[in-house]
């Protein structure tokens, strides 16, 4: 990497290459804007985008454009079996993320002493479920710690913008399987898979795939690698990880601990992964009423809260975090939209918002949280070629019944019939889109008892009828208010 002013990529200076932008969506600008500030020579393609520079992919394959580009970047979405990446991949031009973008291009921290201080370390999160809550209670440790952190990537600030801003002092770094798969020389400092479960396999081709992608974490980690004790997937890509010397597994795990790994013992979150008499003894972190205002309607905090916390905490660990800034960032996060969320009463029957839960795996962790046959599910969407076999035996002693949504209703519906037929089932017509969620809750209102709760947790993507999963969300919580409304 050259100095800020002179910065290289492949061994060149960017301000003498030509580097192809695949995809304006947030990281795609991000990637233009920091490329055109250091020279580079800049084709964007996307088609959807009103920006004057951009041209139509199949445009820039057939006319043979890509013989003066020296990089693509490619924004996430863009499957490697797209023409313009199978043609830049056959022509030795090299395919990058812009999270690999970032890595190449990363600057020195800002000094306000003198002394020299190189990049801002990463601490990397991917998963399929689960990931955002956990960068966001990391950075709320690490803010603690005192240092100037960050939630990037995947979240909020495209991480291209935040490893050339030098003020920060460290970034927390969520990432999705797809840009972890054109990521190719990242060593986060320390990085973490929470959980592997099946989710976006029309992408990525297959289950091997895709698992493949989310190991790419832990490729080059230099202090640590944090994974989840009770998925031996993310185990099995920890052993099979190329890391620097010197760095650690550590697992995590809602029960005691073992040596090696952080828990709970009797509510309290505890490490003997990092602290020096690991072998004897375990360093208290925090408590799990810590976490209370993340509990559900019936006051539990669910387990998977409890399991982002620790791999958050033993990140920070890694980092250099104390105990006691743990603790303190844990009591500070608070959690974003659309993750249970409780968003209306009426009568005794809460509603519960968990639109985030856009699949299987993290639609039964959500259930999980509730009594035996209390929960009026609301569940469907686009399915992303996932099956529900599993998640609707795990989860049939929750259901009082089922709302359907969505233009994918056929794999619910029918794992349903084949592992609770004693449910009852209701669909909507996902005709109306405008309309379907008042549709949805109000038929939820008539199946649910006292006590019960009506809970939006899909586990299916929401483009079909939703812009995104935060506007099917608001438009659970506005229908549930709407059932308060006087004279209703």
């Amino acid at each position: 990497m050259g100095a800020l002013g002179d910065p290289e990529l492949l061994g060149r200076p960017v301000a003498v290459m030509t580097v192809v932008v695949a995809g304006l969506g947030v990281s795609g600008r991000a990637a233009r804007t920091v490329l055109v500030e250091r020279g580079a020579r800049v084709v964007t393609v996307d088609a959807r985008d009103p920006a004057a520079d951009h041209v139509d992919a199949a445009s820039l394959v057939a006319a043979g454009s890509l013989d003066d580009a020296d990089l693509v970047v490619v924004s996430p979405g863009w499957r490697p079996t797209d023409p313009l990446l199978v043609q830049a991949s056959e022509r030795g031009i090299p395919v990058w993320s812009e999270v690999e973008l970032a890595w190449q291009l990363r600057v020195p921290r800002r000094s306000t002493d003198g002394a020299e201080r190189g990049p801002a370390p990463w601490l990397a999160v991917t998963g399929t479920n689960g990931k955002t809550t956990t960068v966001g209670m990391l950075e709320q440790i690490l803010l603690a710690a005192g240092e100037h952190a960050s939630a990037v990537g995947n979240v909020g600030t495209p991480v291209v913008l935040a490893a050339t801003d030098p003020d920060l002092d460290v970034l927390v770094v969520e990432l999705s399987s797809f840009q972890l798969h054109f990521t190719h020389s990242m060593a986060a400092e320390a990085a973490a898979v929470l959980n592997v479960a099946d989710d976006h396999l029309d992408w990525h081709g297959s289950r091997e795939a895709y698992e493949d992608a989310k190991g790419r974490v832990f490729a080059n980690a230099v202090r640590a690698c944090i994974y989840n004790a009770a998925d031996p997937v993310t185990e099995r890509l920890v052993r099979d990880a190329e890391v620097a010397d010197g760095a650690v597994a550590v697992g995590f795990t809602v029960g005691a601990p073992g040596l090696g790994f952080v828990g709970v013992v009797d509510g309290v979150l505890v490490d003997r992964g990092f602290t020096p008499d690991r072998r004897t003894h375990a360093s208290e972190l925090a408590t799990v009423a810590d976490l209370a205002r993340l509990a559900g309607p019936d006051g539990t905090v669910p387990a998977h809260v409890v399991s982002d916390a620790l791999a958050s905490a033993a990140l920070a660990l890694a980092h250099g975090a104390t105990p006691s800034a743990v603790r303190t960032g844990l009591r500070a996060y608070e959690p974003g939209a659309h993750r249970i969320q409780t968003v209306a009463r009426v009568g005794d029957v809460a509603y519960v918002d968990d639109s985030k839960a856009t699949n299987a795996h993290a639609a039964a962790a959500s259930l999980a949280g509730f009594a035996p046959g209390t929960v009026v599910w609301i569940a469907g969407g686009l399915a992303k070629g996932a099956t529900f076999d599993e998640l609707v035996r795990t989860v049939r002693d929750r259901l009082r019944a089922v709302v359907l949504i969505g233009v994918d209703q056929v794999p619910l519906r029918d794992a349903l019939g084949r592992h609770a037929p004693e449910v009852p089932v209701v669909a909507t017509d996902p005709g109306d889109t405008g309309t379907v969620m008042i549709r949805a809750v109000r038929r939820a209102e008539q199946l649910a008892r006292p006590g019960d709760t009506v809970l939006l947790a899909p586990a299916c993507a929401s483009m079909d009828q939703f812009r995104s999963y935060a506007e099917r969300g608001e438009s659970f919580a506005a229908a549930a208010r709407d059932l308060t409304a006087p004279g209703r």
